[in-house]
């Protein structure tokens, strides 16, 4: 069970760092880019990817991969812009309804069978949604009352992760192995990252933002590892692992959010938070 605690830590302690970057005066993107370069030196250290076979992937994983090179680097900085307009609570909560996204591709593009469960899930998860995205009463402070921004930054976490869950799993049935796809995937990331850092010539390079990427790459391997070995403890029982994640991570973000930095919500967005648990329980893998 602690593997499963030090996953959801892990995760909710990301959107921690986001929160509190801009006030240590770090350049997220920097560390963003070491960020990359930690996590794939884990992966290395602790999945052991075949190195001898790393480049040696069938032909329809390296365009996935080129997705995943994008779009991993993109939506964090859309997190951190979430995280800094709409708050941890809502950012956390927006990243974990991102599930529905892989299950609607699943029978919207490749014909699988919804359950009626799982399509009272995705209801609820859009009503939950919706909730979040509601601006509270306009005389409330805070990120939640924050304007535009917020709403397009939470869409595009929602939009981010479960375009990127549907993407691993594409992955898989292509044959690629995880560890040596992962690591592909964080190397491609860091090359973007750096050229992104290289063209903006007007930021120079910031040695507590690079210096704090390895505490940030630390807690994304950290999410990614744990949950891996979560997996590992309860192999018989999937089921638990991805409720509690997904519970407990949106549990931890609202504890942590409203009640360590004050992030106010307005009632329809504490609604959100109750439907979007009420979505997890039902979309529970049966």
């Amino acid at each position: 069970m602690h593997t499963l605690i030090l996953s959801i830590a892990c995760s909710v302690a990301v959107s921690i760092f986001l929160k509190l970057a801009r006030r240590g005066a770090i350049h997220v993107d920097q560390a963003i880019f070491v960020n990359y370069l930690t996590a794939g030196a884990l992966c290395l250290f602790l999945l052991r990817p075949d190195t001898a076979r790393l480049l040696d992937q069938p032909a329809e994983a390296w365009w996935i991969l080129s997705l995943l090179g994008v779009l991993l680097p993109s939506i964090f900085l859309v997190m951190a812009a979430a995280v800094r307009h709409a708050g941890i609570v809502l950012s956390d909560a927006a990243q974990r309804l991102s599930l529905t996204i892989p299950l609607l591709a699943a029978f919207l593009l490749f014909g699988e069978t919804l359950s009626g469960m799982k399509l009272a899930g995705i209801a609820l998860a859009f009503a939950a949604l919706a909730c979040l995205l509601t601006r509270p009463d306009a005389r409330a402070r805070g990120p939640a009352a924050a304007g535009p921004a917020a709403l397009v930054a939470l869409l595009g976490v929602w939009l981010g992760y479960g375009t990127i869950d549907i993407l691993f799993k594409q992955l898989a049935k292509s044959g690629a192995a995880f560890s040596s796809s992962l690591l592909l995937s964080f190397a491609m990331a860091a090359v973007l990252m750096l050229a992104w850092l290289s063209l903006r010539r007007g930021t120079p390079w910031n040695t507590r933002s690079l210096a704090s990427g390895v505490l940030l790459g630390l807690l994304n391997f950290g999410n990614i590892y744990f949950y891996i070995r979560a997996h590992q403890t309860f192999p018989q029982n999937p089921t638990l692992v991805f409720a509690a994640m997904n519970i407990g991570v949106i549990s931890l973000g609202t504890l942590v959010g409203a009640g360590i930095f004050r992030e106010r919500l307005g009632r329809l967005n504490a609604l959100g938070i109750a439907l979007a648990l009420a979505a997890v329980v039902l979309l529970i893998p049966r």
